[in-house]
């Protein structure tokens, strides 16, 4: 992921705090955050995994007139994009989303700017019981508010399998 513009909006901070099922009043009431801490509203730990719809070139966000992979088996027959290097998942139904992680080098305040950059991690073998060789790749973002300072920290492990062909 590359991202130059990421907005943290306390309506955004809602909603997404909402849609995890969180009810904490840091994310949403004004009062009750500016008593913390922190000092200020605040985002969930996972909230920067939003930042994928600012991004244009996401492969699962959804584009206006364009069909969409979505979720399903083939809900608009738009045929799945296989990721070569093994990605964070995809790999034309070979690859797995299997570890994610967050370090945050402080909290991220409703009214940060955010830009991220995404760089290759490690990548491991091990083999399989069942589906042979597995192939772990890792992805590193770093998120960096309107001051170019680290906010956060993720980290994404891929896994792709690789069956062995019987002759």
């Amino acid at each position: 992921m590359t991202l130059e513009r990421f907005p943290i909006e306390a309506g955004h901070v809602m909603l997404f705090a909402r849609s995890i099922g969180d009810p904490n009043p840091i994310y949403r009431d004004d009062e009750y955050a500016g008593a913390s801490e922190v000092g200020a509203i605040i985002a969930p730990p996972t909230f920067v995994q939003a930042g994928a719809q600012f991004d244009d070139s996401y492969p699962l966000r959804p584009k206006i007139g364009v069909p969409w992979f979505g979720s399903g088996r083939a809900p608009t027959s738009a045929p799945r994009e296989s990721r070569p290097g093994g990605g964070s998942g995809g790999g034309g139904g070979t690859g797995l989303h299997a570890e994610q992680h967050y370090l945050y080098h402080r909290a991220l305040r409703v009214g940060d700017v955010l830009t991220a950059t995404s760089r290759p991690g490690e990548r491991w073998e091990k083999e399989g019981r069942r589906a042979g060789r597995l192939l772990f790749s890792e992805t590193i973002t770093e998120f960096r508010d309107q001051n170019g300072e680290l906010v956060v920290t993720a980290r994404a492990v891929g896994v792709r399998t690789e069956r062995v062909v019987e002759a």
